[in-house]
């Protein structure tokens, strides 16, 4: 477990919540404004461009001609819930580990980042199109026991031809209706629902409508999965692929400069249309790829995170909150 997510290389991270939680229990959350339910914490530096100046501490300042903010701690619980997408597609990997392994690593990764006493963690899993939920529960044993369960997933079988009778979108949908709870949802997938993607590059992808409804009251983090052998092929002759969502075989002339080329081509297009659909639903984008330093991602995604979940997270124009 230690391998998935090196707890002290993400000690010192910490994932900001930004939008208004529900809750009972006694967290360790900075809230927006003091308030009711809130208590002041302890002044520090102020950090231009990342702070709100209306939590400026003018005491503190004056005193130490220096500029500092109050931090303020709400008196609230974090309730994740986390949707993994174990489809076919992500039992698929060329570089230090496969797709899947890679997803059960940034739950734990953040799992580890938002924990803190009394916050709750549930999970949902998608495969073969069925949707199977655990229930959340507080404390690291919980957490791990996910961890377990997720690396215990078995291979999805071969159903050639096969349409799953759920797909991302409805799945979403379904964590947005059945946890209505405020909290941090998280969304570990590949994003390749090529069968359903429409074929005008500036139309809406499947999935985009059901990731605006559940940013309009969540604060939502997808993170994409992505091999290197996906963005681009190398030249080893003629190939059988295997399309592993619907088991069509193809034969591709990877010798072919052009055959390459337009390989490339279609696989940043796909990754570009992701990242619009993702910017345009409001919902914070971690790429994470099997061949880099995955932590290391993590760390800049969280600190870049900080500085710009407030804006992010507003709520999707056009969506009732």
């Amino acid at each position: 477990m230690s391998q998935l997510a090196p707890e002290p290389a993400l000690r010192r991270l910490e994932l900001q919540i930004v939008r208004r939680l529900e809750g009972f229990l006694h967290g360790e959350h900075l809230g927006l404004l003091p308030g009711p339910g809130t208590d002041l914490a302890e002044a520090r530096f102020y950090i231009p461009g990342e702070d709100d100046v209306r939590r400026m501490d003018w005491a503190v300042s004056a005193r130490t001609t220096i500029p500092h903010v109050r931090d303020v701690v709400a008196d609230r619980e974090l309730e994740t819930w986390v949707l993994v997408d174990m489809s076919p597609s992500m039992h698929f990997g060329t570089a230090s580990m496969e797709k899947r392994e890679l997803a059960v690593a940034a739950v734990a990764t953040m799992g580890l980042l938002t924990f803190r006493v009394g916050d709750r963690f549930g999970g949902y899993v998608l495969r073969q199109g069925k949707l199977r939920r655990w229930p959340s529960r507080s404390g690291r044993l919980a957490l791990f026991a996910l961890l377990r369960s997720l690396l215990r997933e078995p291979l999805d079988d071969d159903r050639a031809g096969a349409s799953p009778t759920m797909s991302l979108a409805e799945a979403i949908r379904s964590v947005s209706r059945g946890q209505r709870k405020r909290g941090l949802r998280v969304v570990v997938s590949d994003f390749l629902d090529l069968s359903e993607a429409p074929s005008d590059p500036d139309a809406p992808l499947p999935w985009e409508k059901a990731m605006r409804e559940i940013a309009a009251r969540h604060q939502v983090i997808a993170v994409e999965i992505i091999d290197p052998r996906e963005l681009d092929i190398p030249n080893v002759g003629t190939v059988l692929l295997k399309d592993p969502e619907t088991g069509q075989v193809r034969e591709l002339h990877t010798g072919d400069k052009r055959v390459r080329q337009r390989y490339a081509a279609a696989a940043r297009l796909q990754r570009e249309r992701t990242a619009r659909a993702l910017r345009r639903a409001g919902v914070g984008h971690l790429i994470l790829r099997t061949d880099r330093d995955w932590v290391a991602d993590t760390a800049r995604f969280a600190l870049k995170h900080r500085r710009i979940a407030g804006r992010l997270h507003r709520p999707p124009a056009g969506v009732a909150r």
